[in-house]
């Protein structure tokens, strides 16, 4: 999986449980921070874990890349994706550090978190929804059957991200679908399945390296 892919993809579906659905008219009267602030109830819980199904096109190499695994999330800032396939490789953040290892070839990508993280980049507001606030504008983009579908534009203007779509469910505000866009016409879809809620240990969000592997060192 290419480097860039595999960063815009990382990169909080992050308490009370809601699981009323709404009357019809009820939904239509939401309004988009009425939707979020939901989502940021549901999510307010130690952490979460999901199978991931995920969909990368860099538009000026004509590339699309299909990725699967499993997240781990415990917030405020830790988060821990497990590629299966295409190949196996591991993202790992404890909130101050980052490591994306490629077993295969015995090499750790390590940086700090937050220059990827911080603002919400990519799906880095996973580790903690509030972030969306702070750093989005939000609109209700469509009201689909059994999904709002949330538009977020970075409220200061970047090239690497420039919206961010949220498919969220009527039933149980959780989070479905993640669709991030940049200015470059890149495209990563991210279905979230199965989610549960549940707390990690925190000794998966970090990571030693592995002796003899090759180590680069990002954003410095």
């Amino acid at each position: 999986m290419k480097i860039k892919t595999m960063i815009l993809c990382i990169a909080a579906i992050l308490g009370q449980f809601y699981s009323g659905s709404y009357a019809n008219g009820a939904e239509s009267s939401l309004t988009a921070n009425d939707i979020i602030t939901k989502v940021e109830n549901r999510y307010s819980v130690p952490g979460f874990t999901a199978r991931f199904l995920q969909e990368s096109t860099l538009k000026a190499m004509d590339i699309t890349d299909f990725a699967s695994g499993k997240i781990f999330v415990k917030r405020p800032g830790m988060m821990r994706w497990e590629y299966e396939k295409p190949e196996k490789q591991f993202v790992i953040t404890d909130g101050e550090h980052l490591w994306i290892y490629r077993p295969d070839i015995n090499q750790v990508m390590t940086g700090k978190a937050p220059e990827f993280f911080e603002t919400g980049k990519g799906a880095g507001f996973l580790s903690d929804i509030r972030i969306i606030k702070r750093h989005f504008s939000v609109s209700l983009k469509k009201n689909k059957d059994d999904y709002f579908v949330l538009r977020l534009v970075p409220k200061e203007k970047r090239a690497d991200l420039t919206e961010i779509f949220l498919s969220v469910s009527k039933k149980s505000f959780e989070i479905s679908r993640i669709g991030i866009y940049n200015a470059y016409g890149d495209e990563t879809a991210i279905d979230l399945l199965d989610s549960k809620f549940v707390d990690s240990p925190g000794s998966i969000f970090t990571f030693k390296i592995p002796e003899g592997a090759e180590i680069i060192r990002i954003g410095e």
